[in-house]
């Protein structure tokens, strides 16, 4: 019998290794090659005669399939997805230890359990835990299935027999297709795989929780999520009560979506209004804090950027910026200074967007340059004005997408004032009897709307 053997497998590429090594030729990576366990080669089987191929079918005989959706329970988590669950579908559910992926998938499966069937396989748990749990969050799941079982084959038949079954984790099952140990990159793949072939041969919704590393990305290999049709990201502190689930894959709807949720007692809870938890009760008062419209999928909420600046103790001054791509904003101080003659060489810059949110769309530019502004002439901006743009190289405030939209949640947000890009202004025309709109060309003329100068004393 041929003895089994071990190799080293990139946890970040795939690259595969007979000996260990520091980094990795493939990515460049440092420390990422796990040892696996190598199966003994299999015999070769008998070719297969051409006859039995796959045949290609022309784009005017490929029939349009339906996807049927169906609600979660939970609102904000159809808007995420993109309007409901997908029948057939693979979600992959991240994020670190704690931060609540099992209490939701819970409160899903208990409210999909009342008209279909739902198994709920918990390879971390056992089903006592899991009872404990949907009784301290009031779910009434009578006709929730639970299976303890880490081994995929062991629970194949329960899993065929589902509609919706919830995976918690794939890091913790196993398939006896192969030696290694759970959760090392080869198992993790194929379990994946084999869940993708049952999920879409069955017609079998899967939800699958999986693990982070240390830098927040998913543990396992690359092509976990390049198999699942939508990754969700559950992110915040465990410390806290507002948890942030965004879609950075989506199959079925727009992956710009992102979904508030609060922790409670009694589980979470969606949330519909942003104001508490994206603005401060404060804003208006201190210099720096700006507030600007951001367009994430289908929604649109008000963000507070907040500005932090101190004079420097060092050679080199710091930046240093949470929610908005510290590359951008380097950019932008760069532009202020040679734009619009601000000093900042010899201050630290710290950026904040409340809530833990991040903006990665360049209408924010604007606001980071006003909130910038706002603190270096220690003048704070009015409660109620809103500012959005992208910002160019050359000073120059372009024009940004859903215009109308971003000043429509402005009105109804109570704010009196927007500046806004100058091209941006015909489309929204319409809400000038609403609120008072300020068209801008440079960001100096920005500067100028915020801060007008003093007129001098006779």
């Amino acid at each position: 019998m041929p003895k089994a053997t071990t190799q080293f497998v990139c946890t970040a590429c795939g690259y595969t290794s007979p000996k260990w090594l520091g980094k990795c030729p493939g990515c460049g990576k440092f420390n990422t090659l796990a040892e696996e366990v190598v199966a003994p080669p299999s015999p070769v089987r008998q070719k297969l005669p051409f006859a039995g191929s796959s045949k290609a079918t022309p784009l005017k005989a490929v029939t349009y399939e339906k996807y049927e959706r169906i609600t979660s329970g939970i609102p904000e988590l159809d808007v995420v997805l993109g309007g409901g669950i997908v029948r057939g579908s693979l979600v992959l559910v991240g994020g670190d230890p704690g931060v609540g992926k099992s209490t939701l998938l819970t409160q899903v499966a208990s409210h999909l359990a009342k008209e279909h069937r739902v198994l709920y396989l918990s390879a971390e748990e056992s089903c006592s835990q899991v009872k404990l749990r949907c009784e301290r969050l009031h779910a009434d799941a009578e006709e929730l299935l639970l299976l303890n079982e880490t081994c995929l084959e062991n629970a194949e038949e329960e899993i065929l027999r589902a509609e919706y079954v919830i995976v918690d984790s794939i890091q913790a099952v196993y398939t006896n297709a192969l030696t290694s140990a759970a959760g090392s990159v080869g198992q993790v793949r194929e379990c994946a795989a084999k869940l993708m072939r049952i999920a879409k041969a069955n017609g079998i919704t899967f939800f699958i929780v999986g693990h982070v590393t240390k830098e927040g990305t998913l543990a396992g290999p690359k092509v976990l999520e390049h198999i699942m049709d939508t990754v969700l990201y559950f992110e915040g502190e465990r410390t806290e009560n507002f948890k942030i689930l965004r879609a950075v894959k989506n199959r079925f709807g727009s992956v710009q979506e992102v979904g508030v949720f609060e922790m409670t007692g009694e589980g979470i809870v969606g949330l519909t209004d942003y104001s508490s938890l994206f603005l401060s009760d404060s804003r208006g008062e201190a210099a720096g804090a700006v507030v600007t419209p951001s367009e994430t999928g289908n929604r649109c909420m008000m963000v507070e950027l907040q500005t932090l600046m101190c004079k420097t103790a060092y050679g080199l001054p710091r930046r240093m910026s949470l929610g908005i791509d510290f590359n951008r904003l380097v950019v932008l101080i760069a532009v202020l200074e040679k734009r619009c003659g601000l000093d900042l060489s010899t201050q630290d810059i710290y950026l904040n967007a409340m809530g833990g949110i991040r903006l990665n769309e360049p209408s924010a530019d604007l606001a980071v340059c006003a909130a910038l502004a706002s603190a270096d002439r220690m003048t704070p901006v009015g409660k109620f004005d809103a500012v959005f743009g992208e910002v160019g190289l050359t000073g120059e405030v372009r024009g940004v997408n859903f215009a109308d939209k971003r000043v429509n949640e402005c009105v109804k947000m109570g704010f009196k004032r927007v500046i806004l890009p100058a091209k941006n202004m015909k489309a929204c025309e319409k809400f000038q009897e609403k609120i008072e709109l300020v068209p801008v060309n440079y960001v100096s003329q920005m500067i100028k709307a915020l801060f007008p100068p003093k007129e001098r004393q006779p």
